[in-house]
């Protein structure tokens, strides 16, 4: 009998209510696992023992007391509670070697863990040319083991972006105004963060690609 990887997606939190975006769980379907939704709670241990594979999803901003940073005006953090049930129920997840896939806030967020920095707010902190906040802009992906070579098309919905790069952490695409858009670890067999928001791609075979990449690795743990 084949299988399919449990996939651990990690919900928000609004008032008295748990909730994540569908198209997460969907596109992990399409690729072949099976997703379960983690409310931030306490035993990141469990968690992290019962899942094949991490997914950190989007979200409002990380608060940037977690890079040494004062707030500035236009941040909206994401509750201490999830972003700390995160970044415990990551480090247990790369203590056991599996597979972690960090989109947008997530993939932001992965970025801190690892010691980097962020742009609190892109258009108050850097020239750019691009409007990263809607629509779509072009991405040049460089080499590496998880997706085509190129430049493509991606959605744009964020206002933070990485300002100075993880240890450990390879940059393999950036937008055409030079901000990263795509990270992996290169020492590690599956951890990878992408700006854009590829759940909501999913027709698009690069997206399919990444997530089918994502739970083919899971499998494996």
């Amino acid at each position: 009998m084949v299988y399919s990887p449990v996939i651990g997606i990690i919900t928000d939190i609004e008032d008295e209510y748990f909730k994540l975006k569908r198209q997460y769980s969907d596109a992990v379907v399409r690729a072949g696992g099976i997703p379960v939704l983690i409310p931030p709670t306490i035993n990141t241990t469990l968690y992290a023992k019962s899942i094949n594979g991490l997914l950190i999803p989007g979200g409002d901003d990380l608060n940037p007391f977690y890079y040494n940073e004062a707030k500035i005006f236009r941040v909206k953090p994401v509750s201490k509670k999830r972003s700390d049930f995160e970044i415990s129920l990551l480090q247990e997840v790369i203590n056991l070697n599996k597979p972690v896939l960090g989109i947008c806030y997530g993939m932001q967020l992965m970025n801190v863990f690892f010691g980097g920095l962020l742009y609190q707010d892109i258009d108050s902190q850097v020239s750019v040319e691009i409007n990263h906040k809607k629509n779509y802009h072009m991405i040049v992906i460089t080499e590496n083991r998880f997706l085509k070579k190129g430049t493509f098309s991606v959605n744009s919905t964020h206002h933070q972006a990485i300002k100075e790069l993880g240890k450990g952490l390879l940059a393999f695409a950036f937008s055409t105004d030079n901000l990263i858009e795509a990270f992996c670890k290169e020492d590690y067999t599956f951890l990878v963060g992408v700006q854009w928001h590829p759940e909501l791609m999913i027709e698009d075979e690069n997206a399919l690609s990444l997530f089918k990449s994502f739970v083919e690795a899971s499998s494996d743990s």
